[in-house]
């Protein structure tokens, strides 16, 4: 044990002056004070991307840390992002090696931490054709409808009687809800909610798929320090061992009720389960049960808890901008005027409410800090030295909310997306080849979901006071307060 925590420091300080030594030697971008062995780590308090937001204004829109071992750069600009993600796309276009990736990503082989090549290639050609396609959206696109109906019909049960009485709903649990369904019945034609189950019940799946599904891409300890992993004992990634069992057992649940217990559907091409076993049948070495399941994981984690969250961000700014609201049923009112629920078809004539999705998404992205990339090989971008395996993030807050890119950047001004957006300032879901490809989709969905509520009910914030604003901690950058509201039906 002595010789391994020896050899262990030792590698440390090898490490240490190497890094000092080629800080010297070559150009690197600014950098704060870096600390003996651990960098900046003292540095990242939470949450995250708003400390990272203040280091980069006092050094610049390219910042270099030190994480342990690990290099790393933030990017706060749109001519940062655009550089080594569009640019130089392809050196960027990697993952960081990380205990996440290890363990919830199959061993590096799902779409969001595989490195860049050819599995990667050929699981992007899937996910293209099979989930985000134009014709595949068509056929989703049917169950977004089918859902919001149902959310609707729920939500207006109890007002035969007291039509005009407000009632208090939870809209975070609604959006969530909302979200699990959607995502459940494009994947294996089913819901998750099923008609008889009473609230309690409900609040209780929804704990325990929310814990199981939520995105997981923070890096810790045995990311920064790798050596550390050679000690078992310590158990770093006990945490993430236990999470990937819980979520593995649950998608071989998803695969398994096609497989055995409803052979009906097994092949069913209008789900997305379906559809990956019958390639399966076709190419077994490709489509083995761990790609299956990390594809499904892809679109419960990517696709659930950060769409539900802008509904939430959403709603919360238009319950304390009543006249937006206001000016979104007015277009909602005048462009259909059939009466009829709002469905996926409609939203290309209601612009004014995808500038509100858009500006929600400015103001709260549910990545603040962009899915990090890592580059495949040292070079040269923007005259700075970047050493392979750099570790390379965008700050999307920041950028969102820089005073030189957007007028009165915190104010919410949905009218400012009328136009069209030029450059990299906003950048929601990524750029480049790893830019998220649900991205038309989660827009989508968010202003189907806005839209109907917006259209079948009145809103009423709880009390005279504000909505709350404050972030949360978490990755998806949750609201601190859940967000609850007053509604009733409104008199057509």
């Amino acid at each position: 044990m002595d010789l391994l925590i020896y050899l262990f420091f030792t590698f440390l300080f090898f490490h240490l002056f190497k890094h000092m030594f080629n800080t010297i030697k070559k150009n690197h971008p600014p950098s704060p004070f870096a600390l003996p062995i651990i960098g900046h780590l003292h540095l990242l308090k939470p949450p995250l991307h708003i400390t990272l937001t203040s280091l980069s204004r006092r050094h610049g829109p390219v910042l270099r840390l030190k994480l342990g071992l690990r290099n790393a750069l933030v990017l706060s600009s749109p001519s940062a992002i655009e550089e080594f993600f569009t640019t130089n796309d392809i050196v960027f276009a990697n993952r960081p090696a990380a205990l996440a990736g290890l363990h919830l990503g199959y061993n590096y082989t799902s779409l969001p931490w595989a490195p860049y090549g050819h599995h990667w290639r050929a699981l992007k050609r899937v996910t293209t054709t099979n989930i985000f396609s134009s014709h595949s959206i068509s056929l989703t696109s049917r169950i977004w409808n089918e859902e919001i109906k149902h959310l609707v019909e729920r939500l207006n049960v109890g007002f035969d009687h007291e039509p005009l009485q407000l009632k208090k709903l939870n809209l975070k649990s609604v959006f969530l809800q909302l979200m699990l369904d959607i995502m459940m019945r494009v994947s294996t034609g089913k819901r998750f909610f099923e008609a008889g189950m009473d609230e309690d019940e409900k609040k209780r799946l929804v704990a325990s798929l929310k814990e199981i599904l939520v995105p997981n891409m923070k890096m810790g300890l045995g990311d920064f320090f790798p050596p550390l992993t050679w000690f078992k004992f310590l158990k770093l990634d006990k945490k993430l061992i236990d999470l990937h069992k819980k979520r593995d057992h649950f998608l071989q649940s998803l695969i398994e009720q096609h497989q055995n217990h409803e052979p009906s559907i097994s092949t069913n091409h209008t789900t997305l389960m379906g559809t990956l076993l019958s390639l399966q049948k076709s190419d077994p070495d490709f489509y083995t049960e761990e790609l299956l399941k990390g594809i499904v994981s892809m679109m419960f984690t990517a696709g659930t808890d950060t769409t539900a969250i802008t509904m939430e961000w959403a709603m919360s700014l238009l319950l304390n901008h009543p006249e937006v609201m206001e000016k979104a049923k007015q277009e909602i009112d005048s462009k259909l005027k059939h009466k009829n629920i709002i469905a996926e078809s409609d939203l290309a004539n209601l612009p004014y409410l995808t500038c509100i999705v858009n500006e929600a998404l400015r103001l709260y992205p549910p990545g603040p800090l962009l899915v990090p990339h890592a580059s495949s090989a040292e070079c040269t971008v923007g005259g700075y030295r970047v050493p392979k395996g750099t570790i390379v993030m965008g700050n999307a807050w920041a950028i969102h909310r820089d005073p030189k890119l957007w007028e009165d950047p915190t104010k919410f001004r949905p009218e400012r997306f009328e136009g069209r957006v030029e450059g990299y300032k906003f950048v929601p879901f990524g750029v480049g080849r790893r830019g998220c490809p649900g991205a038309g989709m989660a827009v989508r969905v968010a202003g189907l979901g806005l839209g109907a509520l917006i259209q079948v009910f009145e809103w009423e914030r709880v009390g005279e006071e504000l909505v709350d604003m404050s972030e949360g901690s978490g990755t998806t950058m949750p609201k601190l307060r859940p967000l609850e509201a007053m509604y009733r039906p409104r008199s057509m």
